[in-house]
C-alpha cells in the first residue's frame, strides 16, 4: 500500500505536471506498451499535459500486432481433430480474417485457457494422446517462460507438446518506426516489462542512430509523468535513453532470462499489424528443438482478408488517434470488436472507449 500511494500521490503529480508546463516544449510522445496506454487512460494522464504535448500510441501490444494470417493459422491448427490448442485468455475473441478462436471453439475446434505455457505443458502430460499446441504470443517478456518450458519438455521427453511462435521482438519494430517518411515522434515512453528482460543498452540505437530520446518508465501515474518530463528535457538538450522504472530496469536487464530465450529461439522475419513484414523482429525454435514446432505442420490456411475500415494498423503506428478510425464506437467495441486494438486489455482502442479517453 505505501508503494502504490508514494506512486499515485497527487501533490507528486501536480508538481511534475507544473515542470512539464514550464519547459514548453511542444513535443509528440509514442508510449510503446500498451500497458502504459491503459494506465495514460485510466488515470486521466492526458489532462495533466498542456496542449502542445502530444501522446500517440504504438506498436506495443502484442495481441495486436499479431497478423491476422498467423491468427488464421492458429484457427487452423485448433480444427484438426486431436489437437488441444492452449492461449492465454486474451487471444481468444481476437478477430482473424473470417473468425476468432472463440468461434472456432463454438463450432467444435479444442481451445482451452491456460494462464502460463506450464500449464499447457502439464495438459500434454495428463492427455498423452492429444497434442498440446501453445500459442506463443508476447514479447521478450513472455518468451523466456515459453523457451524454459519448451526446455523442459524436452528433458522429460514430452512428445505431445507443441508451440506455435508468434513472439515478437520490440528494438526491430521501433527500428521500423524510426525509418518510416511519415514517422514524426520526438521521444519514446519505452515498456517497462520488456525492459526487465532486455534492458536498456537494447534501445540506444534510438537515440545515437536516429536522435529519439527514449525513457524506461514503470506503469503508475507518476512514473508515466516523470518519464514524460525527462523526455521533454532531453529534447532540449541531448537525446539519450534513460530508465525511469529504476526499481525494475538494469541496463542489461535480465541476462539468464536472454540466455534461455537465445537458446530456444533465433530470430526470424516476422509480419506486425500496420508495419508489415520486418527481418529479425520474431522468434523461431531453433533446429535443436524443431520437434516442438507446430509452425512446421502442413495446415490449409486460405489467404487473409481485408478488414475493410478497420485501421488499427494506423492506430499501432501513432498515424491516427482510435477516434479517427470510422468503425470506432460504432461497428467497433468491446462487444463486437472489429480489429484486436478493441479486444485486448492492453489495446489502444479498448483503453480509449473504456475511459472515453478525449
Amino acid at each position: 500500500m505505501k508503494l502504490i500511494e508514494e506512486y499515485r500521490n497527487p501533490a507528486v503529480m501536480k508538481e511534475l505536471a507544473e515542470k512539464v508546463k514550464e519547459l514548453g516544449v511542444r513535443s509528440t510522445l509514442m508510449e510503446v506498451c500498451g500497458t502504459h496506454t491503459m494506465a495514460i487512460s485510466r488515470f486521466g494522464l492526458r489532462s495533466f499535459l498542456p496542449p502542445e504535448v502530444d501522446l500517440v500510441s504504438g506498436p506495443g501490444c502484442p495481441v495486436c500486432v499479431t497478423a491476422d494470417r498467423d491468427i488464421d493459422r492458429a484457427i487452423a491448427l485448433s480444427a484438426i481433430g486431436d489437437v488441444t490448442l492452449a492461449t492465454f485468455g486474451d487471444m481468444v475473441r481476437v478477430p482473424g480474417s473470417r473468425s476468432s478462436l472463440q468461434e472456432a471453439s463454438a463450432s467444435g475446434a479444442n481451445v482451452k485457457v491456460v494462464y502460463s505455457p506450464l500449464e499447457a505443458l502439464e495438459m500434454a502430460k495428463s492427455d498423452r494422446e492429444r497434442k498440446i499446441v501453445f500459442l506463443g504470443i508476447g514479447f521478450e517478456t513472455t518468451a523466456p517462460a515459453v523457451a524454459a518450458t519448451i526446455i523442459e519438455a524436452k528433458r522429460e521427453n514430452i512428445n505431445n507438446f507443441f508451440v506455435l511462435s508468434l513472439h515478437k521482438l520490440v528494438p526491430p519494430a521501433l527500428r521500423a518506426l524510426a525509418e518510416l517518411p511519415d514517422f514524426h515522434v520526438d521521444g519514446f515512453i519505452l515498456p517497462g516489462h520488456v525492459s526487465t528482460i532486455i534492458g536498456s543498452k537494447a534501445y540506444e540505437f534510438l537515440a545515437s542512430e536516429y536522435g529519439i530520446p527514449g525513457v524506461i518508465a514503470g506503469f503508475e501515474p507518476t512514473d508515466v509523468m516523470r518519464a514524460i518530463y525527462m523526455l521533454l528535457r532531453m529534447q532540449k538538450e541531448e537525446a539519450e535513453i534513460a530508465i525511469e522504472y529504476t526499481r525494475a530496469v538494469k541496463p542489461n536487464g535480465n541476462r539468464k532470462a536472454i540466455e534461455t530465450m537465445h537458446e530456444v529461439f533465433e530470430p526470424c522475419d516476422a509480419e506486425w499489424r500496420g508495419l508489415f513484414r520486418l527481418a529479425g523482429s520474431g522468434l523461431l525454435l531453433r533446429e535443436n528443438y524443431k520437434e516442438f514446432d507446430a509452425g512446421e505442420w502442413e495446415v490449409d490456411v486460405p489467404p487473409p482478408l481485408e478488414k475493410k475500415g478497420c485501421r488499427c494498423g494506423d492506430v499501432l503506428c501513432g498515424r491516427i488517434k482510435p477516434m479517427e478510425c470510422g468503425l470506432f464506437g460504432k461497428t467497433c467495441t468491446p462487444e463486437t470488436p472489429v480489429g484486436p486494438c478493441m479486444v485486448s486489455s492492453e489495446g489502444t482502442c479498448a483503453s480509449y472507449y473504456l475511459y472515453c479517453d478525449e
